[in-house]
């Protein structure tokens, strides 16, 4: 009896040690999103032009901002609504989309131009205007204009 348990005994032990030097499964890495990524560009007709070096830019005063989601496009696209005003009637308003960072971040940059040598009263030129936003790859979106949150999108 004793010789069965001393045989079961070293059996165990060297199984053991075989089964240590076995290699151990390792875990396949798992696929990890990308960031986020624009998938068609926004519509912006007010988006800066290469002709803007030449010009000065000035500020504009927003009065109103406005996020809506439009379900008449397919896919689903956001609309931004933009109030405000410039400081003259001279000037040319100027919206800059760019693209999102990696924390689905968007920042919009919103001023005017103006030529320098042409002279125009000071007479605030109001303005109301919008732009379709990009369709992104899916997630959750913070927007920003001119450095103040403005609201969240979703990207399915």
């Amino acid at each position: 009896m004793k010789r069965q348990l001393s045989h079961g005994v070293c059996f165990l032990c060297f199984s053991l040690l075989l089964s240590a030097c076995l290699a151990q499964p390792t875990p396949q890495p798992t696929a990890t999103a990308s960031g986020p990524l624009v998938i068609t560009p926004e519509e912006n007709p007010y988006a800066p032009i290469p002709e803007d070096v030449s010009m000065q830019q000035a500020g504009v005063i927003l009065t109103s901002l406005d996020l809506s989601e439009l379900a008449d496009v397919t896919p689903l696209r956001t609309e931004l609504t933009i109030l405000g005003s410039m400081p003259s009637v001279c000037n040319e308003l100027r919206i800059k989309v760019n693209p999102p960072d990696d924390v689905y971040q968007i920042f919009i940059e919103i001023y005017s131009i103006v030529n320098p040598d042409v002279d125009c009263e000071n007479v605030f030129q109001q303005f109301e205007t919008s732009i379709l936003l990009g369709e992104y790859s899916a997630g959750l979106y913070s927007i920003w204009v001119n450095g103040g949150f403005v609201g969240d999108i979703v990207s399915y």
